[in-house]
């Protein structure tokens, strides 16, 4: 059962709303590193905050990375998602030049596609040990 402390209110509900997602890189190249996912943390941890959700749990590899987000019943998951992989991709090829190497001319790290799950079935110490168990990676597998 889930904490107390985790359902929220809105004006005119109370609510416990997880989503658990998964970005896969485009053509699942292997491109993250430990300080790529540090600062990605970081850039989707402040997405969250324009959205007045909750990045409760991050944790990714070398080639897609898992996001436990506690969000309102306002919020539309598929806007959510749209501005994190929007933001995340933007923001990283800017910061982390060697990342759009790997891609060409083709202006995206992530796949169009994306995996979402609500978090309801599982309690949520469990998915949030299962994000945390990844194999975070120390240094990319691909070559510059």
């Amino acid at each position: 059962m889930a904490e107390y402390s985790d359902i929220r209110t809105g004006r005119h509900c109370v609510f416990l709303l997880h989503a658990h997602l998964v970005f896969v890189t485009k053509f699942r190249h292997r491109v993250f590193t430990d300080p790529h996912l540090t600062r990605m943390e970081e850039i989707m941890r402040d997405v969250c905050a324009d959205f007045e959700t909750e990045l409760a749990e991050f944790n990714g590899e070398n080639n897609h990375v898992h996001l436990l987000v506690n969000f309102p019943p306002k919020v539309a998951l598929s806007k959510l998602v749209n501005s994190l992989k929007g933001v995340a991709s933007r923001r990283m090829r800017q910061e982390f030049p060697e990342l759009a190497a790997h891609y060409y001319r083709a202006n995206k790290l992530w796949s169009g596609s994306y995996f979402a799950g609500s978090v309801g079935g599982a309690p949520l110490s469990i998915v949030r040990q299962y994000i945390e168990r990844q194999n975070r990676p120390v240094q990319s597998t691909l070559a510059p």
